[in-house]
């Protein structure tokens, strides 16, 4: 486990750089990321360099014992080079050009922009690849950052239709899976189609997920060629730092890739931007949504199965939230703690110092803007304290090797798995049917319920079933339980694996709109598809609950509440009602309808619960597949070898007292 926190030396005098590396070297700070923004001082004019100022940075962090992750500065392309190539500026659905003044103004598919990427990577890569202080490189920062995975300009629209040439191969084909026949969209040629989301109103569901699809594939295509850059000079890991839920490029593919993936973790801005109505995002104001947080943590360290890294972990106050409460005094021990205790290899806190100006003038650092401690940096070194990292006058950071603490950090396998999938992320954010519906909604549901009942969850990716193990396929035999919460496109292979997979004595349940679309995105006939004879019966009709309203349904004498969505649900004659609907307008309609094969049972739930309600429901459910779970106290989680406690009460926990804001270390067992 390893401690970092992000610098920028560039922003401060050189008189400093000794005193803050030494500084961070007694907190226990092993690693500093730099540079990921700072491509006009390396290269102030077209094809002039200067190196001077980061060789010295990095002598000083390799004199510290710090190892440095050395950001590529591709997302803030210079004045100089937008001047000289405008072309590189992407375009928003409006026409308009997005200019220069902050950053990430750049098209991934640019043929400019790739050149100038690889000259400036490359550069890079040749001249630190074997420096003593490198510990891994990151490739640009937080893709697709400020809706600008998608461009509309000539050159994607260009591009666009290549790709839809090589998927369908005739306009025929492409039409059907569109049925274009509807509003007369038909196509004759693929030169014919246009960019969606500049109609008069939406535009066709299918293209639109095609475009999402296409875009995605942009954005890794762009990493691999920063990737491939860096190879040339250097074997040093490679990471990238996503964001924590953000949903707009496929993070599956881009984790192919990788070394290490990463996320950037800001918790209580993600709160704020989340769909939690007022009095949840009130009770969590000042430490985020433990299970929120959580997941991103679980999602990441699911993309490749390993342990995954925080590039940037809130550390006091955020800038670019609707509002921006001060962290409660605990909580960025408490990030950090779940973070390492979740399979993070790394935490690296943003940033070291406050900035003076600029646009993040109010986010703040373990310093504040007078280089005074902040309230993190006491936090910092209690996380220190708590994890063993090694002070100053330890063995050097930089000279370790990442891939040995990557294995040493390597979590136990969970007995529960939640599959995701980002074409059906797209799927619920093009076509949500009612306000309130999403698709992270819906898993966080599952996976909250599930945390509160002191379970481990591994969050595994859909599209890797299935596969050989050398394209990083994953297995769902070592679970004894699986939850599809959100699927909603499905093919006839991916329902053979899981029919293999119930066959083989496993318990799997499906969530609200699974089988719904093809995967092309039009409507199965009926729903759920090929999930059908696995779970023993159809959808019959959907309803899409307002805001607020909330309806009940019955399972074993039991009443739950749900809103928000509701698949009714007709048994075949192999399946058997779970729960039924007493809505009168539903005429007596199943909620849950399930089917056993052997051992095995696969079954769908059309009602979205809360956790709260959900817990009770799965229980049984989970008890009945092998696995152990147990109702903990409000606010508290369990994370590797730490109880954590949210809340602002003690609570107790086997006999262990965990105080309010706090966190325990115990033997989780």
């Amino acid at each position: 486990m390893t401690l970092g926190v992000c610098y920028y030396p560039d922003h401060w005098p050189r008189d400093r750089w000794r005193e803050d590396a030494a500084a961070m070297r007694e907190r226990g700070i092993e690693r500093v990321r730099i540079g990921e923004f700072a491509w006009s001082l390396l290269e102030p004019d077209p094809g002039r360099y200067d190196f001077a100022w980061l060789d010295e940075a990095m002598d000083v962090f390799a004199e510290a014992g710090l190892g440095v992750v050395l950001g590529t500065p591709t997302p803030t392309p210079p004045k100089w080079l937008i001047d000289a190539h405008p072309d590189v500026l992407p375009v928003g659905p409006d026409g308009r050009v997005r200019g220069f003044g902050s950053r990430r103004h750049y098209c991934f598919r640019s043929r400019t922009y790739a050149r100038e990427t690889e000259r400036i990577v490359g550069a890079l890569a040749e001249r630190y690849g074997h420096h003593p202080a490198l510990a891994a490189w990151q490739t640009d920062n937080e893709y697709g950052c400020h809706d600008t995975t998608r461009c509309w300009c000539d050159t994607c629209r260009a591009d666009f239709r290549t790709w839809l040439e090589a998927r369908y191969g005739t306009p025929e084909a492409l039409n059907e899976a569109w049925w274009t026949t509807f509003w007369s969209q038909t196509y004759r040629s693929f030169d014919e189609v246009e960019l969606p989301g500049q109609a008069v109103t939406e535009s066709n569901p299918s293209h639109e997920l095609d475009f999402r699809r296409f875009a995605s594939d942009g954005v890794v295509a762009y990493d691999a060629l920063q990737r491939a850059a860096i190879r040339r000079h250097s074997d040093a890991p490679i990471v990238h730092n996503s964001m924590m839920l953000f949903p707009d490029y496929d993070h599956v593919d881009l984790a192919d890739g990788l070394d290490v993936v990463a996320f950037d973790n800001y918790p209580l801005g993600q709160l704020e931007e989340s769909p939690f109505d007022d009095a949840t995002k009130a009770r969590y104001l000042r430490t985020g949504h433990p299970d929120l947080v959580a997941l991103s943590h679980d999602l990441y360290r699911g993309l490749k199965d390993a342990p995954h890294w925080v590039m940037e972990q809130q550390p006091g106050q955020v800038n670019w939230a609707p509002s921006n409460p001060l962290p409660a005094d605990g909580a960025v021990r408490l990030w950090t703690l779940q973070g390492l205790g979740h399979g993070a290899e790394m935490v690296s806190w943003f940033r070291w110092r406050a900035a003076v100006g600029a646009q993040e003038t109010n986010h703040a650092g373990l310093l504040r803007h007078d280089a005074t401690p902040d309230q993190a940096f006491e936090e910092a070194g209690r996380v220190a304290d708590d994890v063993g990292a090694p002070r100053a006058g330890a063995a050097s950071a930089a000279a370790r090797d990442v891939a040995a603490g990557l294995a040493d950090a390597a979590t136990p396998r969970a007995s529960v798995a939640i599959l995701f999938d980002y074409d059906d992320v797209w799927a619920s954010e093009i076509q949500p049917h009612t306000a309130g519906f999403g698709y992270w909604g819906q898993v966080l549901t599952y996976y909250a319920a599930l945390r509160g009942l002191d379970l481990d969850v591994d969050l595994v990716p859909k599209k890797k079933l299935g596969l050989p193990a050398a394209d990083g396929g994953r297995d769902l035999a070592p679970y004894a339980a699986v939850i599809a919460p959100a699927m909603q496109l499905v093919s006839d292979d991916l329902a053979a694996t899981f029919e293999a997979y119930v066959r083989a004595g496993g318990r799997l349940l499906f969530g609200p709109r699974s089988g719904a679309r093809t995967p092309s995105g039009l409507a199965q006939a009926p729903a759920p598809g090929p999930l059908r004879p696995l779970i023993g019966g159809r959808v019959t009709r959907i309803d899409g609950l307002r805001r607020g309203v909330t309806r009940t349904l019955e399972a074993d004498g039991a009443t739950y509440t749900y809103g928000t969505w509701a698949d009714l649900l007709e048994a075949d004659a192999e399946g058997e009602v779970r729960a039924t609907y007493h809505d009168p307008a539903y005429r007596g309609a199943a909620a849950w309808v399930a089917r056993r094969h052997g051992d095995g049972e696969a079954s769908l739930l059309g009602a979205w619960l809360e956790p709260a309600a959900l817990r009770p429901l799965l229980r049984p459910w989970l008890e009945a597949a092998g696995v152990t779970p147990r109702e903990l106290p409000d606010d508290v989680r369990r994370a590797g070898r730490w109880w954590l406690n949210f809340g602002d009460t003690d609570r107790t926990v086997d006999g262990v007292t965990i105080p309010a804001l706090d966190a325990v270390e115990v033997d989780a067992g």
